[in-house]
């Protein structure tokens, strides 16, 4: 089967990058494996028009509305190998299909290492949080903690009083400058230096965080900034660059999203040092548009 366009992911940025090509008429193909990075939340907030929906909820409609258009296929399966050819690429699918194109956009995804403390897994993207914008307004007018994984943690406490009182929790390692600390305590953020062992609460509820030492201290919510890693090795099995994000390396895009390797496009969290559902849509449409440029000044 020979396509315009094989799009590795099926999530905000490739969907959104579909989107663009199927109503240029391109030829499409999203193949997608099924573990989008939101699947341990049950909402997603702050994306215009689709507030509060489940992260499913939202794939089954998206999905709906791009099969309205005749020349885009999905699959549900996951990619096991991608060849460069002469002209194009060759992707193999886990089904055995292979499917040769024209051009590919990566919307792999990134995957969070969080911290290893007893509890904190169990509550991920519920009570135990990144992204203020994205969940944040759930968990607030509680007492709210943050718990450092790196400097990054502190610029994050600097946000999370807007939701509730807030405690850093410097885990003995990523301690505030003196201006920092400052700024810190003028928005009325508590310190607490001895680490976090433990994550307390019924269910999916944070109620406190036991200490090295003991101590319990009573919580509503907590803020992890996790360390991240590619969800694929693609993009650095195609020879594509890296630069380092805030949390963890991102792919080298132009600003129309190709990667440092021709024909290759990469689009959401993985080229993004900006996360969320709207930067990931974003960066679809844009790689979408870029990749219907590159088709066209081919044929001149």
């Amino acid at each position: 089967m020979k396509q315009d366009v094989v799009i590795i992911g099926g999530s905000f940025a490739g969907i959104s990058a579909a989107t663009q090509l199927v109503r240029a008429q391109r030829k499409v193909t999203v193949i997608d494996a099924g573990k989008p990075r939101n699947r341990f939340t049950d909402h997603s907030h702050g994306f215009l028009g689709l507030d509060g929906y489940s992260p499913s909820a939202i794939k089954e409609k998206t999905w709906q509305q791009l099969q309205a258009y005749e020349s885009v296929t999905i699959i549900e399966d996951k990619v096991v190998d991608i060849n460069k050819k002469v002209q194009g690429f060759s992707v193999k699918i886990n089904n055995g299909e292979t499917i040769a194109c024209k051009k590919i956009i990566l919307a792999t995804g990134l995957k969070d290492e969080l911290p290893d403390i007893k509890g904190v897994k169990a509550r991920w993207g519920k009570t135990v949080i990144h992204c203020p914008y994205c969940h944040g307004y759930e968990l607030r007018n509680r007492s709210l903690g943050v718990i450092a994984t790196g400097p990054m943690s502190l610029h994050q406490a600097g946000m999370i009083p807007d939701w509730g009182l807030t405690t850093y929790f410097s885990q003995g390692e990523y301690q505030p400058d003196p201006e920092q600390k400052l700024f810190l305590q003028q928005r009325g953020v508590s310190f607490e230096d001895t680490p976090v062992v433990e994550v307390l609460g019924g269910n999916l509820e944070v109620s406190a965080v036991k200490l090295a030492d003991g101590r319990v201290i009573a919580l509503g919510g907590l803020y992890v900034g996790p360390k991240t890693h590619m969800a694929s090795s693609f993009a650095e099995l195609l020879g594509c660059e890296f630069t380092d994000g805030p949390m963890g390396a991102i792919v080298v895009t132009d600003d129309f999203k190709q990667t440092t390797v021709a024909g290759v496009f990469a689009a959401g969290d993985i080229a993004n040092p900006m996360q969320n559902a709207t930067f990931a849509s974003a960066s679809g449409v844009m790689a979408g548009i870029g990749v219907h440029k590159q088709l066209i000044q081919e044929l001149l």
